[in-house]
């Protein structure tokens, strides 16, 4: 699933080289057997993020939006909400991290949202502010990979 305005997605090649190459990552047979933490694939242009976290509700969490990388987010266990929203008109919540390309940003009031559930990518360019981790009705386990693909 791809979810984004229409002059966003002819602005980006979701199949280049580097897509595809996180794509054949998240095919592998032992994603849930992978040590939590960063795992290369073609060095600081397509890595991925191992992770693990319980769910939390939506109402204790923030957007956060990143410059320089795409997010393939993949459930390998368990499920979430993750709202979104476009970045354009949301206040930033702290200064923009540029080392580890991070920001956190405040608002909408109804931000658009999904669920992801094991088997489930969702394809995050930089002008979408997201909100991963969010609980359905209750606290929840998952197993994550985040794929980050280098603008």
């Amino acid at each position: 699933m791809l979810v984004t305005s229409l002059e966003h997605a002819e602005g980006h090649d979701y199949l280049s080289e580097r897509f595809r190459a996180a794509y054949a990552f998240l095919n592998r047979s032992d994603l849930a057997e992978l040590p939590l933490g960063r795992v290369d694939i073609n060095g600081d242009d397509v890595f991925a993020n191992v992770q693990e976290y319980e769910t939390v509700p939506a109402s204790e969490k923030q957007m956060e939006a990143h410059r320089r990388y795409y997010d393939v987010q993949y459930v390998v266990e368990g499920e979430e909400l993750m709202e979104y929203a476009p970045l354009a008109g949301l206040e930033e919540a702290q200064p923009f991290d540029e080392q580890s390309d991070f920001g956190l940003y405040v608002g909408p009031a109804l931000p658009s949202g999904i669920v992801l559930r094991a088997g489930d990518t969702a394809v995050l360019a930089p002008e979408d502010a997201h909100k991963p981790g969010c609980a359905l009705g209750g606290p929840a386990r998952v197993r994550k990979i985040v794929v980050k693909v280098r603008v």
